[in-house]
């Protein structure tokens, strides 16, 4: 494709092939701190930093960035596969249709609905909808019925309040079924940039079709689509050519339509059963190197939303989040029916398989607010209004007393007294001083008193 130029992509890697001076590095990272992104080249420079002291200063510049513009809220959210049919013969996939290790499922509406209930009962009020890329008979009806059984689904006090959805590719019709659904974001992974490798690891099915996969978000915002999250599977090809890709992906929607994504996913390629290519990635990514694409890309693309998924370690996580992650999946499952039973085969292997009570005792415990708003989504705070809102720093006066809202909902009504003592004391802390007007602390105490009287989804 145009806009994914392979000649210009490689010969920028190969003009920065020296490690940089200090006082190149320095210069683009205050470019950064000005909030404004930096560019290919620059991103190019980064990615050669080896040296101790420079990679600090990088790190310390992601995390200003971060903490500029999300704070220390930290969104959460859980996958529900609905299906692991797949017509598609990815090589690193558990899923692939050949896999006769893999125990097929397309769970019924009635197993849907119950694998939201148990997602309730843990306290998850977002929900990221995954299906592998085949359907049964009724099409691609079945995902739009799904998305129908989860919004119905209620317990006392609780109900999913928005679906994100990773689901193959679609024409611009069914796109347009699909955002009359009420969804949020619609997420889709390129994998792999690289159009070499990506044809010599998706040898078979739809997803063959390269160009169709990387135009999907091109025909999802011409369906009238606000919000669109892409990502790269890392260790299929060289890290430093599929950031370049992906900001080359990010420049021309934002040409084109006017807006980039609202979020990155940077998953790394992990073992999957009957998928021996997983077992011993093509081009492994390190941990340190890991870190460096999380921090190089807050800087490149400030505002917008990168989430980390439970593939890795509950450790990595920790590191990874002040670096720049603004989302992450909890007490995830990657096989259909999953929460309530262990019926079926996982995608893949999973590095944190902790429940969410856990993941956010820990993630309290390093001062972030965990956070289960949706009202940007129901307000109409998306796309374009978004960034307008996000760009000046305003959206944070919005954002945080959201956050906080949700996370005293939790506490109430699923925390233990150990959480619900931590998580109030950080409350008022993050109320006294993060919230920067009297009006406004006012105004996030009154709506707290009014949860714990038993008054739900409080939002402005």
């Amino acid at each position: 494709m145009l806009f994914i130029d392979h000649g210009r992509i490689c010969e920028r890697i190969a003009r920065h092939h020296a490690a940089p001076s200090p006082q190149q590095v320095r210069d683009i990272l205050a470019k950064a701190r000005e909030l404004r992104g930096i560019d290919a080249d620059e991103v190019l420079v980064l990615c050669r930093v080896v040296d101790n002291d420079l990679l600090e200063e990088l790190f310390s510049t992601a995390r200003f960035v971060k903490q500029q513009i999300y704070g220390n809220r930290l969104v959460l959210f859980a996958p529900l596969y609905v299906s692991n049919l797949c017509a598609n013969e990815c090589l690193y996939c558990a899923f692939r249709k050949s896999n006769t290790l893999v125990r097929r499922k397309a769970l019924s509406q009635e197993e849907i609905a119950r694998e939201t209930e148990v997602l309730l009962h843990q306290g998850h009020k977002r929900i990221l909808l995954v299906a592998g890329e085949a359907y049964p008979a009724e099409g691609i009806s079945y995902i739009f019925r799904s998305i129908e059984t989860i919004y119905k689904v209620t317990i006392p006090r609780a109900r999913i309040r928005r679906i994100n959805v990773n689901i193959a590719p679609l024409s611009v019709e069914e796109f347009r079924e699909l955002h009359a659904c009420k969804i949020g974001t619609y997420q889709l992974f390129q994998e792999t940039y690289h159009e070499p490798t990506y044809r010599k690891l998706h040898p078979r099915g739809p997803k063959a079709d390269y160009e169709y996969r990387l135009t999907a978000m091109d025909r999802a915002f011409t369906a009238g689509f606000d919000d669109v999250g892409i990502g790269i599977l890392f260790g299929l090809y060289d890290w430093r050519y599929e950031v370049l890709a992906l900001l080359s992906h990010i420049e021309h929607l934002e040409k084109t339509f006017g807006i980039g994504p609202h979020t990155i996913s940077v998953p790394r390629l992990e073992p999957a059963e009957g998928a021996p290519l997983s077992m011993c990635p093509p081009f492994p990514v390190s941990d340190d190197a890991f870190k460096k694409i999380i921090a190089i890309l807050r800087l490149a693309v400030p505002y917008t939303g990168i989430i980390l998924s439970t593939r890795e370690t509950p450790s990595m996580r920790r590191e990874s989040l002040s670096l720049g992650v603004s989302q992450i999946s909890a007490g995830s499952r990657t096989n259909p029916g999953g929460y309530s039973s262990t019926s079926s085969s996982e995608q893949f292997s999973l590095g944190d398989t902790r429940p969410l009570l856990e993941v956010i005792k820990d993630i309290v415990a390093q001062g972030y607010i965990p956070s289960f708003c949706t009202a940007c989504y129901r307000l109409g705070r998306v796309g374009k209004d978004f960034m307008e809102l996000a760009k000046p720093g305003l959206i944070k006066k919005h954002c945080l007393p959201n956050a906080i809202f949700t996370f005293a909902e939790y506490l109430e009504d699923f925390a233990d007294n150990d959480l619900k003592n931590r998580g109030n004391t950080l409350i008022d802390t993050m109320i006294t001083m993060d919230i920067d007007t009297d009006p406004l602390r006012s105004k996030v105490r009154e709506n707290l008193q009014k949860i714990a009287a038993g008054e739900r989804d409080l939002y402005f």
